[in-house]
């Protein structure tokens, strides 16, 4: 039996070759997605509920309902997970099935930034509904 050090033992000859092997990153995506699923799971009915609750009803009484603190802390708590949720899912798409590296980096970087923007402005459009009077 020949003695092989466990770490080498691991790669295959070919990422050894190239100098391939863990980037340390996939099981932290892996459980950041996770954490978000399972977070929005309970948000998502609320929102749901919340729509229907005030589909019908006037203007004021929506505003009233939106600068409520915990109704306003769980809709930010809502829009980041669904924005950081979504840019970890399209992320895995990207680097799965994108094999041209400048088109893969773009579209990476721009959902990103996308899902950023639309998480600030969700969120200052709550603070904005919450923290202003009628």
């Amino acid at each position: 039996m020949s003695k092989r050090s466990s770490t080498a033992s691991l790669k295959s000859p070919l990422g050894v070759a190239r100098g391939l092997g863990s980037a340390k990153e996939g099981v932290g995506h892996w459980w950041y997605q996770r954490l978000t699923a399972i977070a929005l799971a309970p948000l998502s009915i609320l929102f749901v509920w919340l729509v229907l609750h005030l589909l019908n009803a006037e203007y004021d009484v929506v505003r009233a309902t939106i600068a409520q603190p915990f109704i306003a802390v769980l809709l930010m708590c809502f829009m980041v997970s669904l924005f950081y949720h979504g840019q970890l899912g399209l992320q895995t798409i990207i680097e799965d099935y994108i094999h041209q590296r400048a088109l893969e980096l773009t579209l990476l970087i721009l959902v990103k930034f996308s899902a950023l923007l639309f998480s600030v402005a969700s969120v200052l459009a709550i603070a904005r509904i919450a923290l202003t009077n009628s």
